[in-house]
């Protein structure tokens, strides 16, 4: 079979391909390596803050070293003029790690030199593609002028791509919803390992805001909320800027070492298709939410999670055309749900006096109401936190709402506090065969079954096995239409003894049942795959939308009969 065409080799890239040869899916890694004026500063000043899934993605994929290659944050001060505002201590199993990209991008690389099944080819640049009912041809040209044959493509080639372009997606949103400067620099800053949000800092103009994000070796990327129409801030204004924050951060200008800067304007756009029949895209290539810290690395890393083992399924299995359309369906609504989120609070917090008229005490109901608003902006968490809940998913029926349930939150699930669709907790779990683990690192491959029986972590595997619910279970498992793993764990939030709970290799639940109901559980199981593959061919509709399947508003050039060229990849050797 063809492999599957990725474009682009930046963070979701990457992870996209690797996460598809983990799933021995054959993968043509295309790596346009643009250079761009002063890189190397640029390259130094992009950082990812990444949450614990994300993390447990990135290890899952081979890339132990993550962690040492960046610094998990203890705890997140948010600052007005001299007074904090708010504060969160962050935990092992919640802390954000802040990592450089460049310093993930070099993981995630050499992980995938050690896959026989990727083929990275850089130096090369698409220009045209086409598209049947069995698979996608792609034209590149550079170091690499020929035609690419593969069973689907995912552009993930940034904001300018390529393949949206050619696909005629468009890519509506707002330009410049802010901006700012960045500097990295190497500095003793007072508290090590805490982020810093200080707005309105002494001696600084009203409404100035500045961002503190500690990264490893002493390195610190600092961020100046900037005026959107202001000219670009020179070298010497940065400067200036910088030995004012250390004055008002600790007590003088203490010895630093700038490493990199950037100024950059931060753009909201939100494509209006992810999907166009073979073709998807992922990551800037289908949205940009810079604003009030929100991470578009992570949410890209989400993009390439939901599409692989999708992916992975309709390679090897075959998919129906519900399984692919519902990549747009649940990344497109949850990112939009971030988006919608931003805009709602952007105006509140950057309007001109907000934060003046805030003059009581630090523990007055406004001022912690505005700190934790601003806070969780940055963070993620709070309404920017739905992203991680696929509510409408069309691979989960909605549940009926359980007592637990909160008013105006996704439904319960019987047995279970996490909502359909909503990522599961990491919890400890215990294999068939009595390997002890995470729940996350079990995650990746099939579907996960998951038993709540409080008491077996104290019995060997061997006495439970044939014990209560667990041989019924297991041939109910064994039966499933899609592969799955049984687990076991002790507790998991809101569970009662006996629990099942279906998770999906992206670690979203698709329902939780109390007892063991192998019927309920086949439905359910099958709902996750989409239902039965359709017949060979059948995935290229695109949907709702009605577009033709090679993808209306192309290229010229992709309607060319393609050529067959002396790459040792699969080149299309098709006549018309």
């Amino acid at each position: 079979m063809d492999p599957v065409i990725v474009a682009g080799a930046g963070p979701v890239g990457l992870t996209l391909a690797l996460a598809l040869a983990r799933r021995d899916v054959p993968v043509i890694l295309l790596d346009e390596a643009e250079v761009i004026a002063d890189a190397e500063g640029l390259r130094r000043s992009r950082t990812a803050v990444l949450g614990p899934a994300a993390v447990a993605l990135v290890e899952r994929l081979g890339c132990p070293a993550v962690r040492e290659d960046g610094i998990a944050w203890t705890g997140w001060r948010t600052v007005r003029r001299r007074a904090e505002v708010a504060r969160i201590d962050f935990g092992a199993d919640d802390a954000p790690l802040h990592i450089a990209q460049h310093r993930l991008e070099n993981g995630l690389r050499q992980a995938l030199l050690g896959c026989g099944s990727v083929r990275i080819v850089a130096g090369c640049r698409v220009d045209a593609l086409e598209q049947d009912g069995h698979g996608v041809t792609v034209h590149t040209t550079g170091s690499h002028e020929t035609w690419w044959r593969g069973s689907h493509l995912v552009g993930c080639d940034g904001p300018r791509s390529t393949v949206r372009k050619l696909l005629g997606v468009r890519f509506p949103g707002r330009t410049a919803v802010d901006r700012h400067a960045v500097a990295v620099v190497r500095a003793e800053l007072p508290e090590p390992g805490v982020a810093l949000l200080h707005r309105d800092p002494p001696g600084a103009p009203a409404g100035q805001e500045v961002t503190a994000r500690p990264l490893p070796d002493g390195l610190w990327r600092l961020d100046w909320l900037l005026p959107v129409q202001a000219r670009a801030l020179t070298p010497d204004a940065l400067v200036e800027r910088l030995r004012g924050t250390l004055t008002a951060w600790c007590g003088s200008v203490v010895p630093y070492e700038v490493v990199g800067s950037a100024d950059y304007s931060v753009h909201q756009r939100l494509a209006r298709r992810w999907r166009s029949g073979r073709v998807f895209l992922a990551g800037d290539a289908a949205h940009l939410m810079g604003a009030l810290g929100a991470q578009s690395v992570e949410e890209g890393l989400r993009d390439a999670e939901n599409l692989s083992w999708k992916l992975a399924l309709a390679w090897h299995d075959g998919a129906s055309k519900l399984l692919l359309h519902s990549y747009e369906a649940e990344r497109r609504g949850a990112v939009g749900a971030r988006l919608r989120a931003t805009d709602q609070v952007l105006p509140l917090l950057r309007a001109s006096g907000t934060w003046q008229t805030v003059r009581q005490s630090v523990l007055s109901g406004s001022a912690r109401g505005q700190a934790e608003l601003l806070t969780d902006s940055h963070l993620g968490r709070g309404a920017a936190a739905g992203s991680r809940v696929y509510a409408r998913s069309p691979l989960a029926l909605p549940a009926p709402r359980s007592g637990g349930g909160r008013s105006g939150a996704s439904p319960l699930v019987a047995g279970c506090d996490t909502p359909p669709g909503g990522q599961v907790v990491d919890v400890q779990v215990t294999a068939l065969d009595g390997t002890v683990g995470r729940l996350r690192d079990r995650l990746g491959q099939g579907l996960v079954v998951l038993l709540i029986a409080p008491g077996t972590g104290v019995w060997e595997s061997r006495h439970w096995l044939t014990a209560g619910l667990m041989p019924r279970l297991a041939s109910a498992v064994a039966a499933l239409p899609t592969s799955a793993e049984l687990l076991v764990a002790e507790t998991y939030p809101g569970a009662t003894a006996h629990s099942v709970l279906l998770i999906r290799p992206d670690g979203h639940l698709v329902t939780a049942m109390v007892g063991c109901r192998p019927a309920e559980l086949y439905s359910y199981a099958d709902l996750a795959r989409g239902g039965p593959p359709t017949a060979v061919g059948g995935d290229e509709d695109d949907g709702p939308d009605g577009d033709a399947p090679d993808g209306g508003g192309q290229h010229p050039a992709a309607r060319r009969v393609p050529g067959s060229g002396a790459s040792g990849a699969r080149v299309s050797g098709r006549t018309r």
